[in-house]
């Protein structure tokens, strides 16, 4: 089993890094393999409704510019995902976003079913909104939110303040472990049993 884990800071080795890091080392202890991806400093591209990645159907985006499709590809090998961001006015990092929207619309298939969590990291307030925004996607596609034993928030400032936060790592920690357990009870046997979908009914409210 393996769990991709999407650094959304332009840090490369941030306080997000950091906190990422925190649950990758206790998902590795329960034996279950890790892979940090940053998202860098580069530009990544916003969705812009072409709809082409449904058209043939893709199963990815059709700009090949940017991050979105190298994410689509290693999700698809991966059984859970967790998803990191600063926070930026309340918000997660837009670039991340704007990778996630795309990822999740042109290869929702990659996603669906499989164990999901959320993590923020701040100096002072407004990650409770932040995480909130994340964990919003997760549940549209059908993942399960893993939980812990608080918000999945963590503290710090300045680059490597985070490892500082003992509250904010035993967060990850336990996240983590509840993650390992969780891919485990549906990995068990071998096989997957997914419940079965009934058949999307999109509807609008304008009549």
């Amino acid at each position: 089993m393996k769990v991709l884990l999407i650094n959304g800071s332009p840090r490369k080795k941030g306080n997000t890094f950091t906190a990422l890091s925190e649950a990758a080392n206790t998902l590795e202890k329960n034996g279950i393999e890790t892979e940090i991806v940053s998202i860098g400093a580069k530009p990544i591209r916003g969705c812009i409704a072409c709809n082409q990645c449904k058209a043939k159907p893709l199963g990815r985006c059709v700009f090949e510019d940017d991050l979105c499709n190298v994410v689509a590809e290693k999700m698809a090998q991966a059984d859970a995902l967790i998803v990191g961001s600063p926070v930026y006015y309340g918000q997660p990092n837009g670039s991340l976003l704007s990778l996630i929207q795309r990822l999740f619309y042109s290869a929702g298939s990659a996603v669906q079913n499989k164990p999901a969590a959320a993590v923020c990291v701040c100096r002072r307030g407004g990650a409770t909104a932040a995480f909130q925004t994340l964990n919003m996607p997760f549940q549209m596609m059908n993942m399960p939110v893993v939980s812990s034993q608080y918000w999945n928030i963590v503290y710090g400032m300045t680059e490597g303040q985070a490892a500082l936060d003992a509250e904010g790592m035993q967060t990850m920690r336990t996240m983590a472990n509840n993650m390992a357990w969780l891919l485990k009870k549906i990995h068990a046997g071998g096989k997957t049993d997914y419940p079965e979908r009934e058949a999307p009914q999109m509807m609008h409210f304008i009549r």
